[in-house]
């Protein structure tokens, strides 16, 4: 098992890219909610041609981790929506009905939830001797562009990996883990993450976000209000409209399972605010855990500052997700591009300047 990334890319902030008003955390990760926990296993072998079932193989998996003690003793509250159901998804069901998750969160390719569940349960119940029941948690994307998708390479011991790999260190973005097949409005794309500090009257708590990005048409796409699609086209494609994504909210704020839903449901505004359209053929899921054992819980009333939290750190993540990816040649000779951050950067320069000059000429004329 060998990484993608080859040498550091660019995040938002390092383009001076600044989505919406609330300040960041220290990591701007997923990992800035304390006791959160992120792991990767990647799986790259193989070039050429597709045998099925044997490669090449471009996918993994991607673990979170509520916190860090035992997960079905020690359950958190949680809520999931799905905006468009083409997905397959495990666990999502018992979730809603319960308002709790009993399981780590796990992130693979489609074809690969099901090994990635068994693998699951397996950790559950050498963890919990005499249970016979678990709720294990996987959500996908589809990497079988750049993947022999129906080889189903993801094994236990990747699983494994992931889960003792896991650190509250800033999680690793691109083409690792889940991400490593993916692909974002038609560029190279993957993990992405990021968080907000939100203050209420009730304390100041963190929001982070971590995605699983593979969607998006590439004359859509959107990065610090600029239509990047009409400027920058990524080589070989036109419409790559398919595909789904996954986000992940996490949060120390003290809420319920109901509040939790309705947290999940703003991280699809942020994906819009990025271009995305959500095609008929997609996977689009958010889940939210909160691991606060603070009481008592936050009034309705003061929900909203959580929400923006949830709405910008989704959006950057997504654009976390294309700046961290390199281009990556999988299956049959199929590529997927990195975004050229050079070329991006000096697209956002020409339009803060043009904005600079105009607004600099409104005033001296007035």
């Amino acid at each position: 098992m060998t990484s993608a990334q080859s040498s550091p890319r660019p995040r938002s902030i390092d383009l001076g890219i600044r989505v919406g008003y609330l300040s960041q955390g220290s990591q701007n990760s997923i990992t800035d909610v304390e006791g959160v926990q992120v792991g990767h296993s990647t799986i790259i072998t193989g070039d050429g041609r597709l045998i099925p079932k044997e490669g090449p193989i471009r996918t993994g998996v991607t673990v979170v981790l509520p916190h860090a003690g035992n997960l079905y003793r020690q359950k958190v509250p949680a809520a999931c929506y799905v905006l468009n159901g083409f997905g397959k998804s495990i666990g999502l069901s018992q979730v809603t009905e319960l308002g709790h998750l009993e399981s780590p969160i796990a992130l693979t390719s489609t074809l690969n939830v099901w090994n990635v569940a068994d693998s699951i349960v397996e950790y559950l119940s050498d963890l919990n001797n005499g249970v016979q029941s678990f709720n294990p948690i996987v959500l996908e994307c589809n990497d079988r562009f750049l993947n022999d998708a129906i080889g189903r390479h993801v094994r236990k011991q990747h699983v494994d990996e992931a889960i003792t790999s896991a650190s509250d260190i800033s999680a690793q973005e691109g083409n690792i883990g889940a991400g490593t097949g993916m692909t974002g409005f038609g560029w190279k794309s993957g993990i992405g993450t990021s968080s907000r500090i939100c203050e209420s009257l009730h304390g100041d708590y963190t929001v982070g976000v971590l995605v699983l990005c593979n969607m998006g048409d590439p004359r859509d796409l959107r990065i610090d209000g600029l239509q990047i699609g009409r400027y920058l086209m990524p080589p070989g494609v036109n419409d790559e409209s398919g595909g789904s994504i996954c986000f992940i909210v996490a949060t120390d704020a003290p809420v319920t399972a109901r509040q939790l839903n309705r947290m999940a449901k703003r991280a699809h505004l942020g994906l819009a605010r990025a271009g995305g359209v959500v095609s008929h053929g997609s996977g689009t899921t958010a889940l939210a855990f909160s691991n606060s054992s603070e009481r008592p819980q936050i009034d309705d009333a003061h929900l909203t500052v959580l929400f923006r939290g949830v709405v910008e750190s989704a959006e950057e993540a997504i654009i976390n997700s294309l700046l961290g990816s390199e281009t990556l040649a999988g299956r049959d000779g199929n590529v997927r591009h990195s975004i050229p951050a050079d070329k991006l950067e000096n697209l956002l320069n020409i339009q803060r300047n043009s904005l600079e000059n105009i607004l600099g000429s409104e005033q001296e004329s007035t």
